[in-house]
């Protein structure tokens, strides 16, 4: 009888670990799974057991491809199923192409006189999935705010980023889920790391991956207005709740997609968006709106120098730009006091009243559009 030895955390089963399974156990005639007891695999690994040992031994003897069970009881961080895979007898001892201590376990069969054999990873339907990435989907928020940007925008790419200069932000409700996304989509507003991080994705590596910066999903991470550090990853250096933006912001949809990626490549001048960041900045540290709408009039004037078109006036805004990439989604419209906001969403129906978002005890709560907005957004097509 040809046996088969694996070992592993199996913290939480998932598709891909019966994938493995499943291709050890076809590598011969019995396979036999260890894992580290609760106690050992914290004092080794510094990770906690999502199941008391006993349950976790249940589930997987419960597996027909599993025909024996053991504990890794070896205080190794390489080795820690040394003394079971010795007594076991197994002649193969099966890992994945991702393991990290091949080198100790290759040796370990070369002393034995067993087969080392390395697995391809085969996720069902191709998708590859790790315990992590369960957990992170887990404890994703089931809503999240999205954003506007004040200044400093592009600053936040990696390939553009300057050294002692600042991105400046707000996120903003009403808030979206999975479920419920009442914004259109591709507008600016930092849509694609809103959804990577109700999908619990790394949403730094998806925006960056896209080929622009990460200001977005640290914005929607953080919660609040934010003053961050250009540079090749998000580094806050200030924030507060943004209540002194309350009633005073609002979004226009100019009704064009908007597409940032596409947009990366076009020439800018760096030096002048800086300079509206560091006035932003100013502008959030002393919450004073009227520094903030300078600096968001010096980001509007930069975009039209880039070729966007003029937006229009829409009561009386002390500021105005378009928010993220341009060149169509949603601008910004900044007012010195709630009453002026309110007399502008009177008098445009593709304008929107935006409140700052700041999360209050770690906790994400839903924060829904008026029901006068939910019906704008019927009528002017944004929602169905």
């Amino acid at each position: 009888m040809k046996k088969v030895f694996v070992s592993g955390a199996f913290n939480l089963l998932h598709a891909g670990h019966i994938c493995f399974l499943q291709d050890a156990r076809a590598l011969g005639d019995y396979l036999i799974v260890s894992f580290p007891p609760a106690d050992l695999l914290w004092k080794i690994f510094g990770r906690k057991s999502a199941l008391a040992d006993a349950d976790k031994m249940a589930v997987l003897n419960a597996l027909s491809m599993v025909d024996e069970v053991v504990l890794s009881t070896d205080d190794s961080e390489a080795l820690s199923f040394e003394s079971a895979f010795r007594a076991s007898g197994a002649q193969v001892l099966a890992v994945t192409t991702d393991d990290l201590y091949m080198d100790a376990k290759s040796a370990l069969c070369g002393d034995c006189g067993a087969e080392f054999v390395v697995l391809e990873k085969r996720p069902p339907e191709g998708k590859q999935t790790s315990s992590t990435e369960v957990l992170d989907r887990i404890k994703a928020p089931t809503h999240a705010p999205l954003r506007v940007d004040f200044a400093g925008g592009w600053l936040d790419v990696p390939n553009y980023a300057i050294p002692g200069e600042y991105i400046v932000n707000c996120a903003i409700s009403p808030t979206v889920s999975l479920k419920e996304w009442l914004y259109r989509q591709g507008a600016g507003l930092g849509g694609s790391g809103g959804w990577s991080v109700l999908n619990g994705w790394d949403p730094v590596r998806s925006e960056l991956g896209l080929g622009v910066g990460w200001q977005d999903p640290a914005v929607i991470a953080e919660t609040g207005a934010c003053v961050w550090k250009s540079g090749q990853y998000p580094v806050l250096e200030f924030k507060n709740t943004g209540e002194f933006l309350r009633g005073r912001m609002a979004v226009f949809d100019t009704r064009i997609h908007h597409n940032t990626p596409g947009l990366a490549a076009l020439n800018r001048n760096f030096v002048k968006i800086a300079r509206a960041g560091r006035v932003a900045r100013l502008g959030v540290m002393q919450q004073d709106i009227t520094t903030l709408a300078v600096a968001v009039q010096m980001s509007y004037r930069l975009q039209l120098d880039e070729g966007m078109e003029p937006l229009p006036e829409i009561g009386e805004s002390i500021a105005m730009k378009y928010c993220g990439g341009g060149h169509g989604g949603y601008a910004l419209y900044l007012y010195e006091t709630p009453e002026s906001r309110e007399k502008a969403l009177d008098t445009c129906l593709d304008l929107y009243p935006v409140e700052p978002y700041c999360r209050t005890f770690g906790k994400d709560e839903p924060v829904p559009w008026e029901p006068r907005y939910l019906q704008r957004l019927r009528d002017r097509g944004v929602i169905k």
